[in-house]
């Protein structure tokens, strides 16, 4: 369960693996770069201006450890922007 294996962890080596997680590739080939990671109205504002710059993935992150968005029962996203073609 991936809760489980996040709650072993501590908030600084969460938070030190999310800094890491930069690139993906989809089942398609086609790839993104992360652009934003957080939740609330940040997000949402986030969301929308990158709508307006281009293809958006939105993906939920486990928010096991973050103890403001466990306490407000809020989710955690990572906004992801398809790369174009150099």
């Amino acid at each position: 369960m991936v809760t489980q294996r996040h709650a072993k962890k501590s908030i600084q080596q969460r938070i030190a693996e999310e800094e890491r997680v930069r690139h993906r590739v989809d089942e398609q080939g086609n790839k993104w770069e992360k652009v934003y990671f957080g939740g609330g109205e940040h997000f949402r504002n986030w969301l929308e201006q990158c709508k307006e710059l281009g293809e958006v993935f939105v993906e939920e992150v486990d928010s096991t450890g973050y103890k403001c968005f466990e306490q407000g029962s809020e989710k955690l996203y990572r906004i992801w922007m398809k790369t174009r073609p150099k």
